[in-house]
């Protein structure tokens, strides 16, 4: 399976992007972004920024990843998923 991750630009040159996941840093291909700047947020699949993320969007995707971690591990994932708890889930609208 492969996941997207939301990492920050740290410098670019228009074309490649050096960017950073936590301890993690690589060079991406932005060439699929138009207004790709340092400090921006993106999704980076297969070493491609894919689209930019705000700021709330690149923290619950982590906070996702980070559960499934967590949950990997066989810890308590609740916490990283408290927007989901208790709620019942929703088909998108176009499958209604």
């Amino acid at each position: 399976m492969c996941l997207g991750l939301p990492m920050t630009i740290i410098e670019t040159d228009g074309i490649t992007a050096l960017c950073e996941y936590g301890d993690e840093q690589r060079r991406v291909s932005v060439v699929l972004l138009s207004d790709a700047s340092a400090g921006a947020k993106v999704l980076v699949h297969i070493d491609s920024a894919v689209r930019l993320l705000d700021e709330n969007e690149a923290r619950l995707i982590s906070e996702a990843l980070e559960g499934l971690e967590a949950s990997l591990n066989g810890q308590d994932c609740d916490c990283f998923f408290a927007d989901l708890i208790a709620h019942e889930p929703q088909l998108p609208e176009h499958l209604r």
